[in-house]
């Protein structure tokens, strides 16, 4: 298969401008993919920090308590939680005065918010009632994740409990995340750029080889039909040019119209079969008397054709076992001359097997393997694929074709078929 055909170049063309058009495909799903999985990430870790950090805070505000306004904070030194978190920190506030903090770890209180900050969480927990969570810059700069808790002095919101988490680490992690998405993304466009590819190409295969099987079909009825159409031509002119060999001349032509015709037909059946628009039909058949038809059918043209037959049974497609056994002996009768006389021609079939023999130059040893090739150049008026015919025929029923040196000189061919043993 030739890839500078004008129809395949255009399927290749095809392949490759759909493989950046599958590869986009890809990677725009994949985009969107990342997309979903980094707001899924991001929320649920934004999700793990709230409960995480409001966990602390409720917690330790069950472990301190009011007592007639006395904050008791005892508990926080010997409470492990209490060190849990990035900041932990108990602030109260007396009427209008300021928030004061009345207890925090580190000790450095560095990582408190300022004065406003501290103010603006009182404020939101004694408003909301409940656990106040906000995000608030830290007076070293960071920006914590923080939870208010409140602890109740009977009816009143007598203290706060503060605790931060840096969410610093967990966004390092969900940055490396995103990095790494990124990069399986554009690995994984590659990996499917590729693939497209392959599978174009594979899925392109049915197409190529059925190009090639027009070609193969169209190239072989122009050398079928081109030797029988030239004698045709010859014959019609000749009867044209000399009126008195008009008579004579008709049964020649209608000889000729009937061999294109069985060409046709043969040529048509084998694209079929290798389309796979028709399925091979075996049906059991008498092998020597189909050759004995085909003997019959040849022109008298003084060619000598003996024929030696037993019976046997074949199972097989007659019409294309018919085109097989006349392009044997066509073949013989072609190539098969002496330099002093007419062909001459033996066909022997027995046993499932038809050989036949001729008496001329025969065949190199170099060349009977590639005799039965596609399209070998043969002598003038010859098809040139007539062998390659006899091999895909002999090869479709499950047997063989070959050729030898016939005993004494000339060529012998032989064509076997399995034969049909009835059960």
């Amino acid at each position: 298969m030739t890839a500078d055909r004008p129809a395949v170049a255009r399927l290749h063309r095809m392949r490759w401008s759909m493989t950046p058009l599958y590869a986009a495909c890809s990677a725009a799903c994949l985009i969107a993919l990342v997309f979903i999985a980094a707001a899924i990430d991001t929320r649920s870790r934004a999700h793990s920090l709230d409960s995480e950090v409001a966990g602390h805070a409720e917690a330790l505000s069950r472990a301190v308590w009011m007592d007639q306004g006395v904050l008791h904070l005892e508990p926080l030194s010997e409470d492990e939680l209490a060190g849990a978190s990035t900041v932990t920190a108990v602030i109260q506030r007396s009427g209008d005065s300021p928030v004061r903090v009345r207890w925090v770890r580190p000790s450095s209180g560095t990582a408190l918010p300022a004065a406003a900050g501290l103010d603006a969480l009182w404020a939101a927990t004694v408003r909301t009632q409940t656990t106040y969570l906000a995000t608030v810059a830290a007076a070293d700069g960071r920006k914590l994740r923080w939870a208010a808790a409140p602890v109740w002095d009977a009816d009143d919101i007598g203290a706060v409990v503060l605790t931060a988490i840096d969410p610093g680490p967990r966004e390092q992690s969900h940055q490396e995340l995103l990095r790494w998405l990124a990069a399986g993304c554009a690995a994984l466009v590659l990996i499917s750029a590729g693939t497209g590819h392959l599978l174009s190409g594979r899925s392109m295969r049915p197409a190529l080889r059925a190009l090639d099987q027009q070609e193969q079909f169209l190239a072989e009825a122009a050398h079928e039909l081109r030797t029988p159409l030239a004698t045709l031509r010859l014959v019609l002119e000749a009867g044209s040019a000399e009126p008195d060999r008009s008579a004579p001349a008709t049964p020649e032509a209608v000889r000729l119209v009937d061999h294109m015709g069985r060409l046709v037909a043969g040529l048509l059946v084998r694209a079929r079969i290798e389309a796979g628009s028709r399925e091979l039909e075996l049906t059991p058949l008498r092998l020597d008397q189909l050759v004995e038809q085909v003997v019959d059918e040849l022109p008298d043209d003084g060619a000598e054709v003996t024929v030696r037959t037993e019976p046997t049974v074949v199972r097989g497609d007659p019409d294309l076992l018919a085109q097989a056994v006349r392009n044997l002996i066509e073949n013989a009768l072609r190539h098969g001359a002496a330099a002093d006389r007419a062909a001459s021609v033996q066909v022997d079939v027995a046993a499932g097997t038809v050989r036949v023999r001729d008496h001329g130059p025969g065949i190199a040893a170099a060349e009977r393997e590639r005799i039965f090739g596609e399209r070998v150049a043969g002598r003038p008026g010859g098809t040139g694929i007539g062998l390659a015919i006899v091999r895909w025929v002999a090869e479709l029923h499950g047997g063989t074709a070959d050729a030898t040196e016939a005993p004494g000189g000339g060529a012998l061919l032989t064509l076997v078929i399995p034969e049909h043993i009835p059960s």
